[in-house]
């Protein structure tokens, strides 16, 4: 009986060991591979995935983004402006000024690595933001509980019901960033949301409404 105990018991510890192995965690399973944000069709990226944006040397460190590779020549953008905003939008810094080293459309795509452009041209279409921000969702401002109790709408990340607590809208130095409602390298929701924004569940995530 012991020996038939001990092979039972065996033998799941087997199961669940292949089980975790198969089903990856959703960060490793994601990637840019085959998305939008793949360019290593590029001419002089020579096919590798990630050197358009990221490099292992001479890193633009003025975006501090991990060892970034392209650089924006826009230094002023046209900031959204509400009557009713709290918020105090900024210039675009970090995160969201890496994004828009692309969607500002101020430097070709193949252009990075200080290489010239081969050919690949600026970004195009609804990707395209250009350097006027004033019609798109404010980004590098302070979010924080005084922000959510001035604006009566807001849920306070410091609340434990604010899904910041699990990371999954996260905040970049206590600021709102495009990164903090889009990961660039998980397509996995339309448009590289970090989560489905059905029934305006994305918004609903910050906005108390």
């Amino acid at each position: 009986m012991k020996n038939t105990s001990l092979q039972s018991v065996r033998a799941l510890s087997g199961i669940v060991l292949l089980a975790l192995v198969l089903v990856p965690r959703r960060s490793e399973a994601a990637s840019i591979v085959g998305t939008k944000h793949d360019l290593s069709a590029m001419t002089n990226s020579a096919g590798q995935v990630c050197i358009a944006c990221h490099t292992p040397h001479n890193a633009q460190t003025a975006q501090l983004v991990p060892l970034w590779n392209h650089s924006s020549t826009a230094t002023t953008f046209t900031l959204y402006s509400s009557v009713t905003a709290k918020s105090t939008p900024g210039q675009p810094t970090g995160y969201s000024k890496a994004c828009l080293s692309c969607h500002d459309g101020t430097v070709a795509l193949d252009s990075f690595g200080g290489k010239a452009p081969a050919g690949a041209g600026m970004i195009a279409g609804a990707a395209k933001l250009g350097t006027d921000l004033s019609d798109d969702h404010p980004v590098s401002f302070t979010y924080d509980g005084a922000l959510a109790t001035a604006n009566g709408g807001l849920v306070s990340p410091a609340s434990t019901s604010h899904v910041d607590a699990a990371k999954t809208i996260p905040l970049f130095n206590g600021k709102l960033e495009c990164s903090s409602c889009h990961d660039a390298h998980d397509n996995t929701h339309t448009n590289f949301l970090r989560k489905s924004n059905a029934g305006s569940a994305l918004c609903l995530s910050c906005h108390n409404k």
